[in-house]
């Protein structure tokens, strides 16, 4: 990830939560804590079944986050939700809600916003990947 000490733009983030707000809202309302999707994230299996990487755990603790606060978010904090989303998170779309929620959407958001706000993640000396929720 590559330091700004840039300011955050909370208008753009609160407009990207706008457009989603009914999808992020009923995911938050509906997650029941249960951890069933956590067995189906190879991640979870391979890492220890270390909490940290239930897909629940990552969309709670990254989107859910921003949510909350609104939108108003610092860059530390995005910066340490880069590191769950991209880091704890392959996009695989394996992860299963039994409720249906869509994990793998919801954290491509997060991805969505941090890029929004000039935050990426290298891969060996590249940028982030492109995301289907922001248009690229």
């Amino acid at each position: 990830m590559e330091a700004t000490t840039s300011p955050v733009d909370v208008k753009k983030i609160q407009s990207i939560l706008r457009e989603h707000r009914m999808e992020i809202s009923m995911s938050l309302k509906v997650c029941a804590h249960c951890s069933l999707c956590a067995d189906s994230c190879f991640l979870y299996r391979c890492r220890q079944q270390k909490p940290e990487y239930m897909p629940s755990h990552k969309f709670l603790n990254s989107l859910g986050v921003i949510h909350r606060k609104k939108g108003r978010v610092t860059r530390q904090e995005l910066e340490s939700m880069a590191g769950i989303v991209w880091e704890r998170c392959v996009l695989c779309t394996r992860c299963y809600c039994p409720l249906g929620i869509n994990i793998p959407h919801l954290i491509s958001l997060t991805r969505c916003i941090c890029r929004s706000q000039g935050i990426f993640h290298e891969y060996n000396g590249g940028t982030g990947l492109h995301s289907p929720a922001c248009g690229g």
